[in-house]
Protein backbone atom coordinates (compact mmCIF):
# COMPACT_ATOMS: atom_id res chain seq x y z
CA UNK A 1 0.00 0.00 0.00
CA UNK A 2 1.31 3.46 -0.92
CA UNK A 3 -0.07 6.41 1.06
CA UNK A 4 1.73 9.58 0.00
CA UNK A 5 1.96 12.28 2.63
CA UNK A 6 0.76 15.15 0.39
CA UNK A 7 -2.42 16.94 1.45
CA UNK A 8 -5.55 15.94 -0.44
CA UNK A 9 -8.75 17.82 -1.00
CA UNK A 10 -10.73 15.05 0.67
CA UNK A 11 -10.15 12.03 2.87
CA UNK A 12 -13.13 9.73 3.35
CA UNK A 13 -13.27 7.37 6.34
CA UNK A 14 -15.44 4.34 5.61
CA UNK A 15 -15.70 2.05 2.59
CA UNK A 16 -19.38 1.23 2.58
CA UNK A 17 -21.99 2.47 0.13
CA UNK A 18 -21.97 6.07 1.35
CA UNK A 19 -18.23 6.54 1.67
CA UNK A 20 -17.49 4.95 -1.69
CA UNK A 21 -20.19 7.08 -3.29
CA UNK A 22 -18.66 10.25 -1.85
CA UNK A 23 -15.15 9.27 -2.97
CA UNK A 24 -16.31 8.47 -6.51
CA UNK A 25 -18.34 11.67 -6.88
CA UNK A 26 -15.50 13.85 -5.61
CA UNK A 27 -12.93 12.14 -7.84
CA UNK A 28 -15.26 12.43 -10.83
CA UNK A 29 -15.36 16.21 -10.21
CA UNK A 30 -11.57 16.38 -10.36
CA UNK A 31 -10.83 16.62 -6.65
CA UNK A 32 -7.90 14.76 -5.06
CA UNK A 33 -9.36 12.01 -2.90
CA UNK A 34 -8.28 9.22 -0.55
CA UNK A 35 -10.59 6.69 1.10
CA UNK A 36 -9.63 4.31 3.89
CA UNK A 37 -11.65 1.34 5.11
CA UNK A 38 -10.69 -0.45 8.32
CA UNK A 39 -11.86 -3.86 7.14
CA UNK A 40 -13.05 -4.71 3.64
CA UNK A 41 -15.31 -2.73 1.35
CA UNK A 42 -18.95 -3.22 2.40
CA UNK A 43 -17.84 -5.44 5.29
CA UNK A 44 -20.56 -4.03 7.54
CA UNK A 45 -24.10 -2.99 6.75
CA UNK A 46 -23.46 -2.44 3.05
CA UNK A 47 -23.06 -6.16 2.29
CA UNK A 48 -26.09 -7.21 4.37
CA UNK A 49 -28.96 -5.51 2.58
CA UNK A 50 -32.08 -7.29 1.38
CA UNK A 51 -30.53 -6.96 -2.12
CA UNK A 52 -33.27 -4.59 -3.28
CA UNK A 53 -32.86 -1.37 -5.24
CA UNK A 54 -36.21 0.15 -4.45
CA UNK A 55 -38.21 3.26 -3.72
CA UNK A 56 -39.47 1.80 -0.47
CA UNK A 57 -43.13 0.78 -0.61
CA UNK A 58 -43.47 0.94 3.17
CA UNK A 59 -42.21 4.54 3.26
CA UNK A 60 -45.44 5.49 1.49
CA UNK A 61 -47.31 4.56 4.67
CA UNK A 62 -45.01 6.93 6.58
CA UNK A 63 -45.96 9.71 4.15
CA UNK A 64 -42.37 10.20 3.05
CA UNK A 65 -43.13 10.82 -0.61
CA UNK A 66 -39.95 12.85 -1.14
CA UNK A 67 -37.73 9.93 -0.13
CA UNK A 68 -39.73 7.50 -2.27
CA UNK A 69 -39.60 9.73 -5.34
CA UNK A 70 -35.85 10.30 -4.99
CA UNK A 71 -35.17 6.59 -4.50
CA UNK A 72 -37.26 5.60 -7.53
CA UNK A 73 -35.29 7.91 -9.79
CA UNK A 74 -31.97 6.79 -8.31
CA UNK A 75 -33.09 3.21 -8.94
CA UNK A 76 -33.24 3.97 -12.66
CA UNK A 77 -29.77 5.49 -12.64
CA UNK A 78 -28.36 2.39 -10.97
CA UNK A 79 -30.03 0.15 -13.53
CA UNK A 80 -28.42 2.17 -16.29
CA UNK A 81 -24.96 2.65 -14.76
CA UNK A 82 -24.44 -0.92 -13.48
CA UNK A 83 -26.71 -3.27 -15.47
CA UNK A 84 -24.45 -6.25 -14.73
CA UNK A 85 -25.13 -5.83 -11.00
CA UNK A 86 -28.63 -4.32 -10.92
CA UNK A 87 -31.70 -5.73 -12.66
CA UNK A 88 -35.47 -5.14 -12.62
CA UNK A 89 -37.42 -7.58 -10.45
CA UNK A 90 -41.19 -8.21 -10.39
CA UNK A 91 -42.86 -8.43 -6.98
CA UNK A 92 -46.08 -10.16 -6.02
CA UNK A 93 -48.07 -8.82 -3.08
CA UNK A 94 -50.47 -11.65 -2.12
CA UNK A 95 -54.01 -10.92 -0.95
CA UNK A 96 -55.52 -13.51 1.38
CA UNK A 97 -59.08 -14.16 2.51
CA UNK A 98 -62.20 -12.03 2.21
CA UNK A 99 -60.33 -8.90 3.31
CA UNK A 100 -57.78 -9.48 0.56
CA UNK A 101 -60.55 -9.83 -2.01
CA UNK A 102 -61.93 -6.37 -1.36
CA UNK A 103 -60.33 -3.97 1.12
CA UNK A 104 -56.66 -4.98 0.71
CA UNK A 105 -56.98 -5.01 -3.07
CA UNK A 106 -58.24 -1.44 -3.00
CA UNK A 107 -55.89 -0.21 -0.23
CA UNK A 108 -52.63 -1.67 -1.51
CA UNK A 109 -53.62 -1.13 -5.12
CA UNK A 110 -54.00 2.59 -4.45
CA UNK A 111 -50.60 2.70 -2.75
CA UNK A 112 -48.84 0.91 -5.58
CA UNK A 113 -50.56 3.13 -8.15
CA UNK A 114 -49.12 6.10 -6.27
CA UNK A 115 -45.75 4.31 -6.34
CA UNK A 116 -46.00 4.15 -10.15
CA UNK A 117 -46.98 7.82 -10.35
CA UNK A 118 -44.05 8.90 -8.19
CA UNK A 119 -41.70 6.95 -10.48
CA UNK A 120 -43.05 8.71 -13.56
CA UNK A 121 -40.76 8.03 -16.51
CA UNK A 122 -38.55 5.95 -14.20
CA UNK A 123 -41.30 3.34 -13.83
CA UNK A 124 -40.14 -0.21 -14.62
CA UNK A 125 -43.59 -1.64 -15.24
CA UNK A 126 -47.23 -0.99 -14.45
CA UNK A 127 -48.86 -2.35 -11.30
CA UNK A 128 -51.52 -4.92 -12.16
CA UNK A 129 -54.05 -7.07 -10.36
CA UNK A 130 -53.71 -10.87 -10.62
CA UNK A 131 -56.42 -13.34 -9.82
CA UNK A 132 -55.50 -16.31 -7.64
CA UNK A 133 -54.59 -18.57 -10.58
CA UNK A 134 -52.37 -15.92 -12.19
CA UNK A 135 -50.73 -15.16 -8.83
CA UNK A 136 -49.82 -18.83 -8.35
CA UNK A 137 -48.44 -18.93 -11.87
CA UNK A 138 -46.17 -15.95 -11.18
CA UNK A 139 -45.22 -17.06 -7.68
CA UNK A 140 -45.76 -20.84 -7.41
CA UNK A 141 -44.53 -20.96 -3.83
CA UNK A 142 -47.49 -19.03 -2.40
CA UNK A 143 -50.12 -20.67 -0.23
CA UNK A 144 -53.17 -21.23 -2.39
CA UNK A 145 -55.81 -22.30 0.14
CA UNK A 146 -56.90 -18.77 1.10
CA UNK A 147 -55.31 -16.79 -1.74
CA UNK A 148 -57.81 -14.29 -3.15
CA UNK A 149 -55.46 -12.72 -5.69
CA UNK A 150 -52.36 -10.53 -5.77
CA UNK A 151 -50.92 -7.26 -6.98
CA UNK A 152 -47.78 -7.27 -9.11
CA UNK A 153 -45.43 -4.31 -9.17
CA UNK A 154 -41.79 -3.72 -10.13
CA UNK A 155 -38.62 -2.77 -8.31
CA UNK A 156 -34.95 -3.70 -8.66
CA UNK A 157 -32.42 -6.16 -7.28
CA UNK A 158 -28.64 -6.00 -6.95
CA UNK A 159 -25.50 -7.54 -5.52
CA UNK A 160 -24.56 -5.05 -2.80
CA UNK A 161 -20.99 -6.14 -2.01
CA UNK A 162 -19.99 -6.43 -5.65
CA UNK A 163 -21.50 -3.02 -6.35
CA UNK A 164 -19.31 -1.62 -3.57
CA UNK A 165 -16.20 -3.08 -5.20
CA UNK A 166 -17.29 -1.63 -8.55
CA UNK A 167 -17.62 1.80 -6.92
CA UNK A 168 -14.13 1.49 -5.42
CA UNK A 169 -12.57 0.48 -8.73
CA UNK A 170 -14.39 3.23 -10.62
CA UNK A 171 -13.19 5.81 -8.10
CA UNK A 172 -9.63 4.58 -8.60
CA UNK A 173 -10.08 4.90 -12.37
CA UNK A 174 -11.04 8.54 -11.73
CA UNK A 175 -7.84 9.15 -9.78
CA UNK A 176 -8.81 8.40 -6.16
CA UNK A 177 -6.64 6.46 -3.74
CA UNK A 178 -8.90 3.78 -2.24
CA UNK A 179 -7.54 1.36 0.36
CA UNK A 180 -9.18 -1.42 2.37
CA UNK A 181 -7.83 -3.06 5.54
CA UNK A 182 -6.51 0.34 6.61
CA UNK A 183 -8.06 1.92 9.71
CA UNK A 184 -8.41 5.55 10.71
CA UNK A 185 -6.94 5.57 14.23
CA UNK A 186 -6.77 9.30 14.88
CA UNK A 187 -7.55 12.79 13.62
CA UNK A 188 -5.09 15.67 13.44
CA UNK A 189 -5.96 19.30 14.16
CA UNK A 190 -4.33 22.66 13.61
CA UNK A 191 -5.66 25.71 15.46
CA UNK A 192 -8.82 23.82 16.33
CA UNK A 193 -9.52 22.79 12.75
CA UNK A 194 -9.31 19.29 11.37
CA UNK A 195 -6.40 18.91 8.96
CA UNK A 196 -5.78 15.19 8.53
CA UNK A 197 -6.23 11.56 9.46
CA UNK A 198 -3.81 9.06 11.00
CA UNK A 199 -4.29 5.64 9.44
CA UNK A 200 -2.89 2.22 10.25
CA UNK A 201 -2.25 -0.55 7.76
CA UNK A 202 -3.94 -3.59 9.30
CA UNK A 203 -1.54 -5.94 7.49
CA UNK A 204 1.78 -4.38 8.49
CA UNK A 205 0.85 -2.26 11.51
CA UNK A 206 2.54 0.78 9.93
CA UNK A 207 0.93 4.16 10.49
CA UNK A 208 0.68 7.03 8.01
CA UNK A 209 -0.49 10.63 8.28
CA UNK A 210 -2.84 11.84 5.55
CA UNK A 211 -3.26 15.59 5.21
CA UNK A 212 -6.75 16.68 4.19
CA UNK A 213 -8.59 19.93 3.51
CA UNK A 214 -11.80 18.08 4.27
CA UNK A 215 -12.55 14.83 6.13
CA UNK A 216 -15.82 12.96 5.69
CA UNK A 217 -16.88 10.44 8.33
CA UNK A 218 -18.97 7.80 6.52
CA UNK A 219 -18.57 4.88 8.90
CA UNK A 220 -22.22 3.85 9.21
CA UNK A 221 -23.22 2.72 12.70
CA UNK A 222 -19.71 3.63 13.91
CA UNK A 223 -19.90 7.36 13.03
CA UNK A 224 -20.12 8.37 16.68
CA UNK A 225 -16.81 6.63 17.44
CA UNK A 226 -15.08 8.75 14.79
CA UNK A 227 -16.87 11.86 16.03
CA UNK A 228 -15.45 11.19 19.49
CA UNK A 229 -11.94 11.24 17.99
CA UNK A 230 -12.75 14.82 17.03
CA UNK A 231 -14.65 15.85 20.18
CA UNK A 232 -15.08 13.59 23.21
CA UNK A 233 -18.42 15.13 24.28
CA UNK A 234 -20.07 14.98 20.85
CA UNK A 235 -23.17 13.04 21.95
CA UNK A 236 -24.91 10.40 19.84
CA UNK A 237 -26.53 10.69 16.41
CA UNK A 238 -27.83 7.16 15.99
CA UNK A 239 -30.41 4.69 17.21
CA UNK A 240 -29.15 1.53 15.47
CA UNK A 241 -31.42 -1.37 14.61
CA UNK A 242 -30.58 -4.78 13.28
CA UNK A 243 -32.08 -6.61 10.35
CA UNK A 244 -31.91 -10.41 10.15
CA UNK A 245 -32.06 -12.40 6.91
CA UNK A 246 -32.53 -16.15 6.52
CA UNK A 247 -31.52 -17.92 3.31
CA UNK A 248 -33.31 -21.07 2.17
CA UNK A 249 -33.32 -23.08 -1.05
CA UNK A 250 -35.04 -21.74 -4.15
CA UNK A 251 -37.66 -24.51 -4.06
CA UNK A 252 -39.50 -22.58 -1.34
CA UNK A 253 -40.17 -19.81 -3.88
CA UNK A 254 -39.90 -21.12 -7.45
CA UNK A 255 -40.22 -18.69 -10.32
CA UNK A 256 -38.72 -15.29 -10.96
CA UNK A 257 -40.93 -13.09 -8.74
CA UNK A 258 -40.21 -11.82 -5.26
CA UNK A 259 -42.98 -11.75 -2.66
CA UNK A 260 -43.85 -8.82 -0.42
CA UNK A 261 -45.85 -9.44 2.77
CA UNK A 262 -47.28 -5.95 3.26
CA UNK A 263 -48.04 -6.11 6.98
CA UNK A 264 -46.61 -8.52 9.51
CA UNK A 265 -47.50 -8.93 13.17
CA UNK A 266 -45.04 -6.19 14.17
CA UNK A 267 -46.25 -3.79 11.47
CA UNK A 268 -43.29 -4.24 9.11
CA UNK A 269 -43.18 -5.58 5.62
CA UNK A 270 -41.44 -8.90 4.96
CA UNK A 271 -39.77 -9.99 1.73
CA UNK A 272 -39.11 -13.36 0.14
CA UNK A 273 -36.61 -12.64 -2.60
CA UNK A 274 -35.02 -14.96 -5.18
CA UNK A 275 -31.29 -14.24 -5.30
CA UNK A 276 -28.40 -16.10 -6.92
CA UNK A 277 -30.23 -19.43 -6.85
CA UNK A 278 -31.53 -19.15 -3.26
CA UNK A 279 -34.39 -17.37 -1.49
CA UNK A 280 -33.81 -14.59 1.04
CA UNK A 281 -36.38 -14.20 3.83
CA UNK A 282 -36.33 -10.99 5.84
CA UNK A 283 -35.97 -8.61 7.41
CA UNK A 284 -36.48 -7.67 11.06
CA UNK A 285 -36.12 -4.27 12.73
CA UNK A 286 -34.86 -4.71 16.28
CA UNK A 287 -33.16 -1.99 18.36
CA UNK A 288 -29.58 -2.84 19.24
CA UNK A 289 -27.18 -0.83 21.33
CA UNK A 290 -24.01 -2.91 21.06
CA UNK A 291 -22.23 -2.39 17.74
CA UNK A 292 -20.67 -5.77 17.10
CA UNK A 293 -18.84 -6.27 13.81
CA UNK A 294 -20.72 -9.58 13.48
CA UNK A 295 -24.04 -9.15 15.29
CA UNK A 296 -26.02 -12.31 15.93
CA UNK A 297 -29.75 -12.83 15.50
CA UNK A 298 -32.08 -13.12 18.43
CA UNK A 299 -34.10 -16.32 18.68
CA UNK A 300 -37.36 -14.37 18.45
CA UNK A 301 -36.25 -12.73 15.19
CA UNK A 302 -35.63 -16.11 13.57
CA UNK A 303 -38.96 -17.45 14.79
CA UNK A 304 -40.72 -14.31 13.57
CA UNK A 305 -39.37 -14.67 10.02
CA UNK A 306 -40.11 -18.39 9.86
CA UNK A 307 -43.60 -17.82 11.25
CA UNK A 308 -44.43 -15.13 8.69
CA UNK A 309 -43.03 -17.30 5.90
CA UNK A 310 -45.24 -20.19 7.04
CA UNK A 311 -48.31 -17.96 6.77
CA UNK A 312 -47.37 -16.94 3.23
CA UNK A 313 -45.64 -19.86 1.50
CA UNK A 314 -47.13 -23.21 0.56
CA UNK A 315 -44.16 -25.02 2.06
CA UNK A 316 -43.17 -23.58 5.40
CA UNK A 317 -39.38 -23.41 5.89
CA UNK A 318 -38.06 -24.70 9.19
CA UNK A 319 -34.87 -24.00 11.10
CA UNK A 320 -33.30 -27.05 9.45
CA UNK A 321 -33.87 -25.50 6.02
CA UNK A 322 -31.82 -22.37 6.71
CA UNK A 323 -28.56 -22.36 4.70
CA UNK A 324 -27.21 -19.10 6.08
CA UNK A 325 -28.29 -16.40 8.53
CA UNK A 326 -26.81 -12.92 8.47
CA UNK A 327 -27.42 -9.72 10.35
CA UNK A 328 -26.85 -6.10 9.41
CA UNK A 329 -26.93 -3.02 11.64
CA UNK A 330 -28.79 -0.01 10.24
CA UNK A 331 -27.48 3.48 11.08
CA UNK A 332 -30.85 5.12 11.74
CA UNK A 333 -30.75 8.84 12.51
CA UNK A 334 -32.37 9.59 15.86
CA UNK A 335 -34.39 12.81 16.01
CA UNK A 336 -34.66 14.19 19.55
CA UNK A 337 -38.44 13.72 19.68
CA UNK A 338 -38.55 10.02 18.66
CA UNK A 339 -38.19 7.06 21.00
CA UNK A 340 -34.88 5.39 19.99
CA UNK A 341 -36.43 2.02 20.84
CA UNK A 342 -39.08 2.41 18.14
CA UNK A 343 -36.76 1.93 15.17
CA UNK A 344 -39.64 1.16 12.78
CA UNK A 345 -40.72 4.79 13.18
CA UNK A 346 -37.29 6.24 12.36
CA UNK A 347 -36.70 7.66 8.91
CA UNK A 348 -34.37 6.03 6.40
CA UNK A 349 -33.36 9.49 5.22
CA UNK A 350 -29.75 10.49 5.71
CA UNK A 351 -28.31 13.34 7.73
CA UNK A 352 -25.17 15.43 7.18
CA UNK A 353 -23.51 17.22 10.09
CA UNK A 354 -20.60 19.68 9.84
CA UNK A 355 -18.77 19.96 13.17
CA UNK A 356 -17.02 23.11 14.42
CA UNK A 357 -13.69 21.50 13.58
CA UNK A 358 -14.76 20.89 10.00
CA UNK A 359 -15.39 17.15 10.37
CA UNK A 360 -18.28 16.21 8.07
CA UNK A 361 -20.38 13.25 9.23
CA UNK A 362 -22.97 11.51 7.07
CA UNK A 363 -25.19 8.72 8.27
CA UNK A 364 -28.56 7.12 7.63
CA UNK A 365 -29.94 6.59 4.16
CA UNK A 366 -29.95 3.41 2.11
CA UNK A 367 -28.13 1.78 -0.77
CA UNK A 368 -30.56 2.93 -3.46
CA UNK A 369 -29.86 6.59 -2.79
CA UNK A 370 -26.10 6.36 -2.22
CA UNK A 371 -25.36 8.57 -5.26
CA UNK A 372 -27.78 11.33 -4.25
CA UNK A 373 -26.42 11.15 -0.70
CA UNK A 374 -22.89 11.66 -2.02
CA UNK A 375 -23.97 14.76 -3.93
CA UNK A 376 -25.58 16.14 -0.77
CA UNK A 377 -22.47 15.48 1.31
CA UNK A 378 -20.25 17.31 -1.17
CA UNK A 379 -22.74 20.19 -1.34
CA UNK A 380 -22.42 20.57 2.45
CA UNK A 381 -18.60 20.42 2.20
CA UNK A 382 -18.54 23.12 -0.46
CA UNK A 383 -21.09 25.32 1.32
CA UNK A 384 -18.88 25.18 4.44
CA UNK A 385 -15.82 26.24 2.44
CA UNK A 386 -14.05 22.94 3.03
CA UNK A 387 -13.85 22.02 -0.66
CA UNK A 388 -13.59 24.14 -3.81
CA UNK A 389 -16.90 24.51 -5.60
CA UNK A 390 -17.43 22.07 -8.45
CA UNK A 391 -20.71 21.47 -10.33
CA UNK A 392 -22.79 18.43 -9.37
CA UNK A 393 -23.99 15.75 -11.75
CA UNK A 394 -20.67 14.04 -12.54
CA UNK A 395 -22.01 10.60 -11.59
CA UNK A 396 -25.55 10.82 -13.00
CA UNK A 397 -24.61 8.87 -16.13
CA UNK A 398 -21.22 7.49 -15.05
CA UNK A 399 -21.07 3.79 -15.84
CA UNK A 400 -19.25 1.70 -13.28
CA UNK A 401 -16.41 -0.72 -13.98
CA UNK A 402 -17.77 -3.74 -15.85
CA UNK A 403 -20.91 -2.00 -17.09
CA UNK A 404 -21.48 -2.55 -20.82
CA UNK A 405 -22.34 0.35 -23.07
CA UNK A 406 -25.98 0.53 -24.11
CA UNK A 407 -25.06 -0.64 -27.61
CA UNK A 408 -23.06 -3.68 -26.45
CA UNK A 409 -24.28 -7.25 -26.76
CA UNK A 410 -26.01 -8.96 -23.81
CA UNK A 411 -23.86 -9.97 -20.87
CA UNK A 412 -22.86 -13.53 -20.06
CA UNK A 413 -25.67 -15.43 -18.38
CA UNK A 414 -23.38 -18.09 -16.90
CA UNK A 415 -23.93 -18.42 -13.12
CA UNK A 416 -21.49 -16.20 -11.26
CA UNK A 417 -19.83 -14.97 -14.44
CA UNK A 418 -22.74 -12.66 -15.27
CA UNK A 419 -21.73 -10.41 -12.36
CA UNK A 420 -18.47 -9.40 -14.07
CA UNK A 421 -20.08 -7.65 -17.03
CA UNK A 422 -17.53 -6.68 -19.65
CA UNK A 423 -14.73 -8.24 -17.58
CA UNK A 424 -16.11 -11.77 -17.85
CA UNK A 425 -13.63 -12.54 -20.61
CA UNK A 426 -10.72 -11.40 -18.45
CA UNK A 427 -11.86 -13.71 -15.67
CA UNK A 428 -12.17 -16.62 -18.07
CA UNK A 429 -8.63 -16.03 -19.35
CA UNK A 430 -7.09 -16.63 -15.91
CA UNK A 431 -5.77 -20.02 -14.75
CA UNK A 432 -8.43 -22.22 -13.23
CA UNK A 433 -11.43 -20.94 -15.19
CA UNK A 434 -12.51 -24.53 -15.75
CA UNK A 435 -12.00 -25.58 -12.11
CA UNK A 436 -15.15 -24.97 -10.08
CA UNK A 437 -14.92 -24.56 -6.32
CA UNK A 438 -18.70 -24.25 -5.92
CA UNK A 439 -21.60 -23.42 -8.23
CA UNK A 440 -20.90 -20.00 -9.69
CA UNK A 441 -17.36 -19.81 -8.25
CA UNK A 442 -14.24 -20.86 -10.12
CA UNK A 443 -10.58 -20.78 -9.18
CA UNK A 444 -10.13 -18.03 -11.79
CA UNK A 445 -12.64 -15.85 -9.91
CA UNK A 446 -10.55 -16.17 -6.76
CA UNK A 447 -7.48 -15.07 -8.73
CA UNK A 448 -9.37 -12.13 -10.20
CA UNK A 449 -10.53 -11.14 -6.71
CA UNK A 450 -6.91 -11.01 -5.52
CA UNK A 451 -5.48 -9.33 -8.62
CA UNK A 452 -8.19 -6.79 -9.45
CA UNK A 453 -10.68 -6.56 -6.58
CA UNK A 454 -8.47 -5.99 -3.50
CA UNK A 455 -9.33 -9.29 -1.78
CA UNK A 456 -6.84 -10.03 0.98
CA UNK A 457 -8.50 -12.84 2.91
CA UNK A 458 -10.64 -15.93 2.47
CA UNK A 459 -13.52 -13.94 3.91
CA UNK A 460 -13.07 -11.16 1.35
CA UNK A 461 -13.42 -13.74 -1.41
CA UNK A 462 -16.15 -16.05 -0.09
CA UNK A 463 -18.29 -13.40 1.62
CA UNK A 464 -18.11 -10.41 -0.74
CA UNK A 465 -16.37 -11.09 -4.10
CA UNK A 466 -18.33 -14.33 -4.24
CA UNK A 467 -21.47 -14.36 -2.05
CA UNK A 468 -21.14 -18.02 -1.09
CA UNK A 469 -21.04 -17.38 2.67
CA UNK A 470 -24.35 -15.52 2.44
CA UNK A 471 -25.92 -18.25 0.32
CA UNK A 472 -24.74 -21.44 2.00
CA UNK A 473 -22.40 -21.12 4.97
CA UNK A 474 -21.58 -24.82 5.24
CA UNK A 475 -20.70 -25.05 1.55
CA UNK A 476 -18.53 -21.94 1.90
CA UNK A 477 -16.65 -23.55 4.80
CA UNK A 478 -16.16 -26.66 2.68
CA UNK A 479 -14.39 -24.82 -0.14
CA UNK A 480 -12.42 -22.43 2.09
CA UNK A 481 -9.20 -24.46 2.00
CA UNK A 482 -9.12 -24.48 -1.79
CA UNK A 483 -9.78 -20.74 -1.90
CA UNK A 484 -7.00 -20.15 0.63
CA UNK A 485 -4.56 -22.16 -1.48
CA UNK A 486 -5.29 -20.02 -4.54
CA UNK A 487 -4.95 -16.82 -2.52
CA UNK A 488 -1.60 -18.02 -1.18
CA UNK A 489 -0.37 -18.39 -4.76
CA UNK A 490 -1.61 -14.90 -5.65
CA UNK A 491 -0.64 -12.91 -2.55
CA UNK A 492 2.57 -14.65 -1.56
CA UNK A 493 4.25 -13.88 1.75
CA UNK A 494 1.83 -11.13 2.78
CA UNK A 495 -0.96 -13.71 3.13
CA UNK A 496 -1.24 -15.76 6.33
CA UNK A 497 -3.22 -18.68 4.93
CA UNK A 498 -3.64 -20.56 8.22
CA UNK A 499 -4.96 -17.54 10.08
CA UNK A 500 -7.24 -16.45 7.26
CA UNK A 501 -8.68 -19.95 6.95
CA UNK A 502 -9.21 -20.27 10.70
CA UNK A 503 -10.93 -16.89 10.93
CA UNK A 504 -13.23 -17.70 8.02
CA UNK A 505 -14.30 -21.06 9.38
CA UNK A 506 -15.18 -19.44 12.68
CA UNK A 507 -17.26 -16.87 10.79
CA UNK A 508 -18.95 -19.54 8.66
CA UNK A 509 -19.89 -21.35 11.88
CA UNK A 510 -21.82 -18.26 13.00
CA UNK A 511 -23.61 -17.91 9.66
CA UNK A 512 -24.57 -21.59 9.68
CA UNK A 513 -25.87 -21.69 13.25
CA UNK A 514 -29.22 -20.41 14.47
CA UNK A 515 -29.72 -19.29 18.09
CA UNK A 516 -29.95 -22.28 20.42
CA UNK A 517 -28.27 -24.73 18.03
CA UNK A 518 -24.90 -26.41 18.04
CA UNK A 519 -22.64 -25.72 15.11
CA UNK A 520 -22.21 -28.34 12.42
CA UNK A 521 -19.42 -26.62 10.45
CA UNK A 522 -16.11 -28.42 10.55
Amino acid sequence: MLLQSSTRDLVVIGGGATGLGVALDAAARGLSVALVEAEDFAKGTSSRATKLVHGGVRYLAQGNLKLVREALHERTRLLRNAPHLVQPLPFVLPLFGARGRWFDRWFYGAGLTLYDLLAGSARLGRTQYLNAAAALERAPGLRGDTLAGALQYWDGQFDDARLAVALARTAIAKGALVVNHCAAVGLTHRDGKLCGVVVEDRTTGHQHALGARCVVNATGVWVDAVRRMDRADCGELLAPSQGVHLVVDREFLPGDCAVLVPKTEDGRVLFAVPWLGKTILGTTDTPRRDLAAEPEPFREEVEFILGEAARTLARAPTRADVRSVWVGLRPLVRPPDVDPGDTKALSREHAVLVERSGLVTVTGGKWTTYRAMAEDVLAHCMAAGLLPSRPAGATVALRLVGAPAASESPLSDAPGLHLYGTEAGVVQSLPGAERELAPGLSEAMVRFAARQEFARSVEDVLARRSRLLFLDARLAAGVAERAAAVLAEELGGEFDAARSLRDFKQLAERYATLPGERCSVK
